[in-house]
């Protein structure tokens, strides 16, 4: 825990010399007097998926006071517009004190806190998906006494204008570095504002998606995370994004996290590696190496919900320019080992035995270590369209239906595939398995034919599902991929409406 705080980059950690989940609102106050910190800033999610903001300046300790203990209005029929009326609107929000960061952003020195919604009864807001995350998460401990765990491998194409000296040869990005690759700089910049904020990034690495276009270079980028408690990783996605934006703005760079923003070149998705630990935070998904029954019945829940995981992963029609047969992007209802083709990867876990740091490095000693509880199971359809919150959120029910349902091992056995689905002489297991849906609106029939899953326990209220419903039908893209077969001019005019989505 010392050596956590020691090398943090978050300023309110090293000062306070505690993690952020300890922060009290009493340190927060001394932070800003010793500091001389006269501003803050509430952010919150709205319906969008992005950060909105209410900027304070502190006048006196009594207001510093107020701020922190009674939060702020807000009008709810702006944040929320398709679940809250203007006739009862208002809102309450509160800050919580263990994801405070100093804004990098702001010339004068500003705490932000994320928040959360409260009703005009003082309760919680039932239809607020990061309400919704926690109380997954909770139905999700209730039902199997373990925890919950996830990151995100956030995927985004920097643009900028067109450099010709040293050429990338086109889709050929992955992994390249400076100065073959435009934008390093800025994507570390990124990462070290990210992990000022608490973010805990694992690497960040220039993708394989690279194009020029008149004027302008697209180069594809990722930042992956750590895994940790499914909230804070949905939090830490949040800041992330807009991070990436506001830092691009001041570049003068465009980002997008668009799922399909060109026919032909590498879509951006939003994988999401998740984990199941004990209350101790071991991994208990793998036993002596292998995945054992505990990590299956959660890929069995899955693979029972995945058409209707769709409706929270991937939310408007470019979604569907993404998930189409034979590229890496799955379309299948399968899972597998170390395969990009299948829904569901269970990548390289550091299960082996052989010491590969001593192998290469003569001078150190053999650890014989378990790095075993590195291990993840990576669900990859959703895309940077995503309700971050009701993303995970539903991954968790999904998970815990996999505990409850009859068969769920068998289930499991069924949709293992150990080769790439789309080789000739797997035609006959693909007819047998599930597709994922090919529109919004295949998605929102998905989820209609799921919602008793989740709406159990009351993580997803009715209305909730009834909104997200109505929101993907709205989209009326039913014969989506045959429109723009006919019309390819159409695609570009729906990628631009949701060039900036998420």
């Amino acid at each position: 825990m010392k050596d956590d705080i020691s090398m943090s980059l978050n300023p309110l950690v090293k000062f306070l010399k505690k993690p952020q989940k300890e922060f009290t609102k009493a340190d927060i106050i001394r932070y800003m007097e010793d500091n001389e910190v006269s501003m803050v800033n509430f952010r919150y999610v709205a319906g969008d998926g992005k950060l909105k903001s209410l900027n304070f300046v502190v006048n006196s300790r009594d207001y510093l006071e107020q701020i922190l203990s009674c939060g702020e209005r807000v009008d709810g029929s702006n944040i929320f517009p398709a679940t809250i009326h203007a006739g009862s609107s208002d809102l309450y929000v509160i800050p919580r004190f263990s994801t405070a960061f100093i804004d990098p952003f702001c010339e004068r020195p500003t705490v932000s806190f994320l928040c959360s919604y409260f009703d005009k009864d003082g309760k919680p807001l039932e239809t607020s998906p990061e309400y919704v995350l926690r109380q997954a998460h909770e139905s999700f401990t209730r039902v199997t006494n373990m925890k919950f765990q996830a990151m995100g491998e956030l995927e985004y194409y920097v643009i900028g204008d067109r450099e010709d000296l040293f050429p990338t040869p086109d889709q050929r990005g992955y992994h390249e570095a400076s100065p073959f690759a435009k934008f390093e700089q800025f994507r570390t910049e990124c990462m070290y504002y990210i992990a000022q904020t608490g973010g805990l990034i694992k690497y960040g690495h220039s993708e394989v998606g690279n194009f020029t276009l008149g004027d302008k270079i697209y180069e594809q980028n990722e930042i992956e995370f750590l895994v940790t408690d499914v909230e804070d990783a949905a939090d830490q996605l949040v800041i992330a994004k807009w991070i990436i934006r506001s830092l691009a703005y001041e570049y003068g760079l465009d980002v997008t996290f668009a799922p399909k923003i060109t026919a032909g070149k590498a879509g951006s998705g939003l994988h999401i590696h998740t984990r199941i630990v004990d209350k101790h935070g071991v991994n208990k998904m793998v036993d002596k190496g292998k995945l054992n029954s505990i990590a299956k019945s959660a890929i069995a829940g899955y693979m029972t919900c995945a058409s209707s995981l769709t409706a929270f992963g991937n939310t408007n029609p470019t979604s569907y320019f993404r998930l189409v047969p034979h590229q890496e992007a799955p379309t299948t209802v399968c899972w597998g080992d170390r395969n990009r083709s299948v829904l569901v990867r269970v990548p390289l876990g550091w299960t082996t035995k052989n010491d590969m740091v001593a192998a290469v490095n003569p001078l150190e000693r053999p650890l014989n270590k378990d790095h075993s509880v590195k291990q993840t199971v990576e669900f990859r359809c959703p895309d940077g369209s995503a309700d971050l919150y009701l993303l995970l959120a539903g991954l968790v029910v999904a998970a815990r239906h996999g505990f409850e349902m009859e068969g769920a091992l068998k289930l499991a056995e069924k949709t293992y595939v150990d080769v790439n689905i789309h080789q000739e002489e797997n035609k006959g297991k693909l007819k047998s398995l599930e597709q994922l849906p090919a529109s919004c609106w295949e998605s929102a029939e998905a989820l209609a034919a799921h919602r008793a899953i989740f709406e159990k326990y009351g993580v997803f209220s009715p209305e909730m599902i009834d909104d997200i419903i109505k929101g993907l039908k709205s989209f009326n893209d039913k014969n989506i991929r045959k429109e723009i077969e006919k019309n390819p001019d159409k695609m570009l005019e729906i990628v631009n409406t949701f060039f900036h989505c998420g």
